[in-house]
């Protein structure tokens, strides 16, 4: 595809890759659920929606809008607009997440878990990243919740990451566990954690470590970057996401964890659309848009790494188990076909939308079959 403006696409150089030679070339996975994705609002949730409702049976959906989703009525009405903004083909369940906040009503949380609108809540240390201003400043002020949350099994998700300025950037989600996230396991032993899109060997030690009540999402973003594709010929503002990418020896790790056959990790884009406005500004947006091609990014992955045999527990089976779900019984298949990602999607409004690996070459792509 040409491209629409040529600095949209990314050189190869931008990926560190290991290339391992497979046998296997068609692939055929129970379809698997995206456990961590920003489907935005309005124009933007219309343009975006469909890249995964196309490969994805369900989907956490972000709560971090503005104004965020605090209530179980504005989590109802999302999951309207989210299932009106999709072709009617497509089968896709959103699971609504509730954004935590220290004067949330336990009784607004436990109703919304209780009738199934909140699969989950969302635990935002104030301002660390994308509107996440009304988040929570001193974690002690939801220990009420969080207990209910335990009684009742209700999963909580968490950026795992502190918004203290005299904390480096690259430090944050470390600092994160050992001050916050160690304590509260402590508090809560049995209340369900998922510390999302996890980026340090620290995350990956931690969650190795601990029992059956804490996992991790892993982007695919993280397992393709290091943090040079952020600095390589200026600053690359596509490459730039929070958590943001980490040093090398960090990115191997995730590799490994995701591919390591270990239940505790599973598939979550973090898949965060913002326009190149935004992208582009002078204080310029966190977020990566990778949902048009996630899966075939992590199959690349999985393949590199030797363990296309584990890709669909992580893709498809650990997390449904993980949050007490079924496994979805449709299934959807990859081939060994070069994919050439598109420089530019058009987005809403005549914006464009770069996805992650825009104009790379990725070396598996979804059967032409598959109407998933």
């Amino acid at each position: 595809m040409r491209c629409l403006k040529s600095s949209y696409c990314w050189p190869q150089s931008y990926f560190t890759v290991v290339v391992v030679s497979s046998s296997v070339d068609r692939l055929s996975l129970c379809q698997p659920d995206d456990w961590h994705v920003h489907l935005r609002d309005d124009d933007m949730l219309v343009a975006v929606a469909p890249a995964t409702a196309k490969v994805f049976a369900r989907a956490i959906i972000m709560p971090n809008l503005q104004p965020p989703i605090t209530t179980v009525s504005a989590a109802i009405a999302y999951r309207d607009r989210i299932l009106s903004a999709l072709p009617s083909k497509y089968k896709f369940e959103p699971l609504m997440t509730a954004y935590l906040t220290e004067g949330m009503p336990l009784q607004e949380l436990e109703i919304g878990y209780r009738d199934g609108v909140f699969t989950a809540a969302k635990l935002y240390p104030s301002n660390v990243t994308t509107n996440s201003d009304s988040g929570v400043r001193d974690l002690h002020a939801i220990a009420p919740l969080l207990n209910r949350m335990q009684c009742l099994g209700m999963p909580l998700l968490i950026h795992g990451e502190v918004s203290d300025t005299e904390v480096d950037i690259f430090d944050r989600e470390a600092v994160f566990i050992d001050r916050h996230l160690v304590p509260m396991l402590r508090c809560f032993p049995e209340l369900h954690i998922v510390l999302e899109h996890i980026t340090t060997k620290q995350a990956v030690d931690f969650v190795m470590a601990s029992g059956p009540y804490l996992a991790a999402t892993i982007t695919p973003h993280h397992l393709h970057i290091n943090r040079n594709a952020m600095f390589q010929g200026g600053f690359r503002s596509d490459f730039y996401c929070l958590p943001v990418a980490k040093r090398e020896h960090h990115r191997l790790a995730l590799r490994h964890a995701a591919t390591s056959g270990l239940p505790s990790f599973f598939l979550g884009t973090d898949s965060a659309p913002h326009p190149r406005s935004g992208k582009e500004s002078s204080c310029g947006c966190a977020g990566i848009y990778n949902a048009p091609h996630a899966l075939e990014s992590y199959a690349t992955v999985f393949d590199e790494e030797g363990a296309l045999d584990c890709l669909e527990g992580f893709a498809s089976i650990y997390g449904p188990r993980f949050y007490g779900l079924p496994l979805n019984k449709t299934t959807i298949t990859l081939e060994r076909k070069p994919l050439v990602v598109p420089c530019s999607i058009p987005g809403p409004n005549k914006i464009q939308l770069v996805p992650f690996h825009a104009g790379q070459k990725l070396s598996w792509r979804l059967a032409d079959n598959n109407d998933a």
